[in-house]
């Protein structure tokens, strides 16, 4: 084969162009401190460093920010509910105090006030927030748990109550002696007769302050499993021509008065016995094909006065506004008169914390902040003033008797002084009966508060083994892809070393040949 000049050259430059890629490719190399700067340097890294950087890249993000932001969330809510708990705890104390009778006066005043104070900051502490957003409040993060100051805004709210909810009270009739005044209180006729202790059926609802005109309706299935709906009988507390709490005494059939000053249906026999005995009855359901509960009470009012403190019922109950509201008609919560009320998971905010795995991180509302404490703290606050109510009674009967001057004045302010200390004895049993109940209940409110805070340590110690794995995987992909498109720095300087002295060695002998022709071998 005869080799020309051309070839030589040709050859030549090719073989130096070659040295050079090469050169270049490790440079390059070593000053990237990568394997590949391109797909088509090698495509099989190539594809593994996008598999390796995906990967990476999504547990960077449940690492470094999901997790993080989780771990926020069950931080803020873990301290509301254990200073929930401690609020609890103090309402308990005070219960137990109650419970064993007040020694003086001032033990009591002193519990009263701090009654009130610890029943706003528990409902306060579910306005706890984190970065903006309120964790109790399910979905409507934006929206506060409570009401923060006194609002005009009218609900028809649908409560869906259990027969448990229904349960029996002392309600002390005092008659009129809470009228009597000093310039009264010999012309008064009330007498011992007149002061009585009774038992009454009551159905507490949420809120009191109802006064909006609208009698509710209770709906109930009855033992044969139809459908039942009754409208109760408005009476105001402050009516002078009945008793709301006595108006179902000794009345027969199914009937209830309801009291818009403090909430309360107060219930004939017939009805609490009915109420009290409905039970669910399995495998029922409606036209629609919704399961029926026919254990549940279901009980419609509206409400339009709200005050500073007042649980927004958005967050609890089926509700709506009417159309007259500013924002129009909107229904709140329309799935819960169709699921189980009672499913916390409805409104759930999880966040995806590794591959496939979420974790729910909000505890809503009516797991621990419910209607039922603040309630409760009314009552026993209720029982302590009718007791301040009696004895300031009874101070005016002693202020009029010292200023009495005829003996049948005498003799008329101490029939009413004798009916005063009755009310008074009768309220007192009550007051500490009242006690002796919310010590009962105020633990089951504890209970169920350490519940809630074993749920949330619950989810953050399953946070943790999360976290920890990630952290495991995170140094994992690091290093699998640090060694797929690392280049190993001391191999590729070596290299380079040998194609530069490759490099100028080719150029040298280049040089040389290309000075010969072929008239030097001829």
């Amino acid at each position: 084969m005869r080799i020309t000049n051309k070839i030589i050259s040709n050859n030549a430059v090719s073989n130096i162009n070659t040295n050079k890629v090469r050169e270049d490719t490790l440079n390059t190399q070593l000053a990237t401190g990568k394997k590949v700067t391109r797909p088509s340097d090698d495509p099989v890294v190539a594809i593994r460093a996008l598999r390796l950087r995906t990967n990476l890249s999504k547990v960077d993000q449940y690492y470094e920010k999901n997790v993080p932001d989780a771990n926020s969330w069950l931080s803020v809510t873990e301290d509301a509910i254990d200073t929930a708990t401690d609020v609890i705890t103090s309402m308990y104390s005070d219960c137990s105090s109650g419970s064993e009778g007040f020694k003086t006066a001032e033990d009591r005043d002193k519990i009263l006030e701090d009654l009130k104070g610890l029943r706003d900051e528990l409902y306060a502490l579910g306005n706890a927030d984190y970065a903006g957003r309120h964790v109790f409040t399910g979905y409507r993060t934006d929206m506060t748990l409570t009401f923060g100051a006194s609002t005009k805004q009218e609900y028809t709210i649908t409560e869906q109550m259990q027969a448990t909810a229904v349960d029996d009270i002392h309600y002390v009739d005092v008659s009129t002696l809470n009228q009597i005044t000093t310039a009264n209180a010999a012309a008064s006729t009330v007498t011992e007769q007149n002061v009585s202790d009774n038992t009454i059926h009551r159905l507490r609802l949420s809120y009191n302050d109802i006064s909006d005109g609208m009698a509710p309706s209770i709906e109930y299935y009855d033992a044969a499993g139809t459908k039942q709906t009754i409208t109760a009988n408005i009476i105001s507390v402050n009516d002078p021509a009945q008793n709301a709490y006595l108006s179902q005494s000794g009345a027969t059939g199914m009937g209830a008065t309801f009291i818009p000053e403090t909430g309360e249906l107060i219930l004939s026999d017939d009805m609490y016995n009915t109420l009290k005995n409905v039970k669910d009855i399995d495998n029922t359901f409606d036209a629609e094909g919704n399961e029926i509960d026919e254990g549940e009470i279901r009980v419609t009012y509206k409400k339009e006065n709200w005050t500073k403190n007042d649980l927004h019922p958005e967050h609890y109950f089926y509700c709506e506004t009417p159309a007259s509201n500013p924002a129009g008609k909107i229904v709140y919560n329309e799935n819960y008169l169709t699921d189980q009320r009672d499913d916390d998971t409805k409104q759930a905010i999880s966040y995806d914390i590794g591959f496939g795995q979420e974790l729910r991180v909000n505890t809503l509302a009516s797991e621990l902040f419910t209607h039922d404490i603040g309630r409760d703290v009314e009552d026993m606050i209720r029982s302590i003033e009718d007791v301040k109510a009696m004895e300031s009674t009874i101070a005016t009967l002693k202020e009029a008797l010292g200023n009495a001057v005829l003996q049948t004045d005498i003799d008329s302010i101490n029939r009413r002084m004798d009916a005063a200390e009755k009310a008074k004895t009768y309220l007192e049993d009550k007051m500490q009966k009242v006690f002796e109940h919310g010590l009962t209940k105020t633990q089951g409110y504890l209970d169920v508060a350490n519940v809630a805070l074993t749920r949330v340590g619950n989810r953050s110690a399953r946070l943790d083994l999360v976290k920890n794995r990630l952290s495991s995987q995170q140094t994992n992909f690091q290093t699998l892809s640090s060694d797929n498109e690392d280049a190993d720095l001391a191999e590729v300087a070596v290299n380079l070393s040998n194609v530069e002295l490759s490099y100028q060695a080719a150029l040298s002998a280049t040089a040389k040949i290309s000075q010969t022709t072929l008239l030097n071998y001829l």
